[in-house]
């Protein structure tokens, strides 16, 4: 397997630390980049935070053009009679190895960034103002020529780092990050003892990953690269290993895309996806909200996301009996205070219906639904509720708290009448403006995502929403489910939640359709959309008319999507397993 270095980073398991082949800006030169994934700092101007640019050098020191080729474990830079290898060991070490020429690591600098000798032929690197990180460079083989002219404050100019071969036409080096202090006396293997470990690793990960139909083999190869790689360690503000959405501009977590991730991992990962369940919680405020999104620098509470954590443990749990009652045990009071927070502070006109006050707390952050000024109330956030409550009422039995259960069960029952009441209008499922109770009628695909709902929908409404999704030129692609009818107005190809096709409401969607009894469709959906990945690689969303992969690469949430609808398309078809 090889990665696009444009669109999936080289990284690993644990790893702030990320190679990406990067246009030019007005900052920066175009070429291959490490960069760190660490929360944005304040003075950094580039999203995309890039330290290093890697230049591969000939036998007398000067740049040549090269060939950049990359696999899940091992990074080589190749030009004629010179080749750099790289490999990262352990998350926050380099290695690297040349042969035949050298390897030029370059970083521009800004105020109070700064480059010193450490004794024994190491450097300290320090991107002070922008990154607030470290870097110590040791040279195993060969030698490093440093370049870095000190101005009485900090680095004038850029800080040039060339690790040069010795006589034997070798040079050996280590770079390790660090944030505070680092730690002398490590053992450093060979090269190749390097590389072999982190292969070990990976394919260790690997045997992890559920079995696709064969046709879909290489993209559950990129997608089980990109969960590995995408998977930081605990720093910060990130209490757990955490699958961020991606090592590229998306180097955080939202908080429902969190969920699908857990429900992806949870077959074969099971340790990882419970922690994927549980970080946001482990930074629940005192009134039960959830952070919007989070990386180890950051919780941002501007916004949040809607509450789909019941759903997802539901599916974990019919995907993997790991889920024990010391699980349950520790997710039911987070999980009814985050069910209580909603009818407490999203309730503005206490009419039993709770309120978005933002696109970006239902997820769909432009969504047509949202034209209307805020606050709306939505029939999507009562059908997560509801399915939140039914499992609130099954922990709570389950923890023998009968009492709560049966109170849950009730809550569930009233909200589910209150919404059909309040949403369904005879014919469809409208939104309301809360507080006026305007009806909202918009061309958005997130009026159908009370299907989720599956057999807790009276039988009537779900067929007229099933006929309603397939009627041609509407929201049934090609390449999936648009978010916004074709025939709308407001339909864009590159519209974000206003056209493009994305993973999550397709398996919304789809596992409402198999809990209604609609499984030879929702198996025809997911044959759509993970054709699409299959074709046109693991992007955010797609052409609702061409499939063409948009916005970020790389990206967790899409690549664990797809290996749970392929892993169901491969119960009853044949299948290869990813070892």
């Amino acid at each position: 397997m090889r990665l696009d270095l444009s669109a999936v980073p080289f990284s690993r398991y644990g790893s702030y630390l990320a190679f990406s082949t990067l246009p030019a800006t007005g900052s920066r030169q175009a070429g291959l980049y490490l960069r760190h994934v660490h929360g944005p700092g304040d003075l950094n101007p580039d999203p995309l935070q890039p330290v290093f640019r890697l230049d591969l050098l000939d036998g007398e020191g000067r740049s040549v053009p090269f060939t950049p080729e990359a696999t899940p474990t091992l990074l080589s830079l190749q030009a004629a009679g010179s080749r750099a290898e790289l490999c990262l060991p352990d998350p926050g070490t380099v290695r690297l190895r040349c042969t035949g020429g050298g390897l030029r690591l370059q970083m521009a600098t800004g105020p109070y960034d700064y480059a010193v000798p450490r004794g024994g032929d190491r450097w300290h690197i320090c991107r002070a103002g922008a990154d607030a990180v470290s870097f110590m460079l040791t040279p195993l083989r060969g030698q490093v020529a440093v370049h870095a002219e000190w101005n009485g404050l900090g680095v004038e100019g850029p800080v040039i780092l060339d690790l040069l071969p010795g006589p034997d036409g070798t040079a050996e080096a280590v770079l390790e990050e660090f944030i505070t202090v680092w730690r002398p006396g490590h053992i450093h293997p060979t090269f190749d003892a390097a590389r072999r470990q982190v292969e070990m690793e990976f394919e260790r990960w690997r045997a992890g990953i559920p079995a696709v139909p064969p046709e879909y083999t290489a993209a559950a190869e990129e997608a089980a690269c990109i969960l590995w790689s995408c998977v930081v360690a605990p720093l910060g503000h990130l209490t757990r290993p955490a699958v961020l959405m991606s090592k590229g501009r998306m180097s955080a977590i939202w908080s429902w895309d969190n969920c699908f991730n857990a429900v992806a991992l949870s077959a074969g990962h099971h340790a990882l996806a419970w922690d994927q369940l549980m970080v946001m919680f482990d930074h629940q405020d005192a009134h039960g909200q959830l952070p919007d999104l989070m990386n180890d620098r950051l919780d941002l509470w501007s916004f949040n996301k809607p509450p789909v954590q019941g759903w997802a443990l539901r599916q974990m749990m019919a995907r993997t009996p790991a889920i024990t009652p010391d699980h349950l045990a520790e997710l039911y009071p987070p999980l009814a205070r985050w069910t209580e927070w909603w009818f407490r502070h999203r309730d503005d006109d206490q009419d039993g219906i709770p309120q978005y006050n933002h696109g970006n707390d239902s997820g769909w952050d432009n969504s047509t639904l949202f034209l209307t000024r805020p606050p709306i109330e939505a029939p999507d956030l009562c059908a997560y509720l509801v399915i939140q409550m039914d499992v609130l009422a099954e922990i709570a039995g389950r923890l023998g708290q009968m009492d709560a259960a049966r109170q849950w069960h009730a809550r569930s029952d009233t909200l589910l009448e209150g919404m059909l009441a309040h949403f369904w209008d005879g014919r469809r499922f409208i939104a309301r403006q809360s507080g006026t109770h305007r009806p909202i009628q918009t061309g958005s695909l997130q009026l159908y995502l009370p299907l989720v709902l599956g057999t807790r929908l009276p039988r009537e409404i779900y067929r007229r929403m099933v006929v309603d999704l397939q009627k041609p030129g509407r929201f049934l692609t090609h390449h999936g489910l648009a978010t916004e009818s074709l025939d709308s107005p407001h339909f864009r190809p590159d519209g974000y939640w206003r056209g493009p096709v994305w993973a999550a409401p397709v398996m919304l969607i789809g596992e409402g359709l198999r809990a209604g009894g609609q499984a030879r469709l929702a198996r025809n959906l997911y044959r759509l959309f993970c054709d699409t990945v299959a074709q046109n690689g693991i992007a955010e969303n797609y052409n609702a008319h061409t499939g063409e992969g948009l916005r970020e690469r790389g990206f967790t949430w899409t690549a664990g999507i797809f290996l749970a609808l392929a892993s169901t398309l491969a119960e009853q078809e044949p299948i290869q397993k990813l070892i």
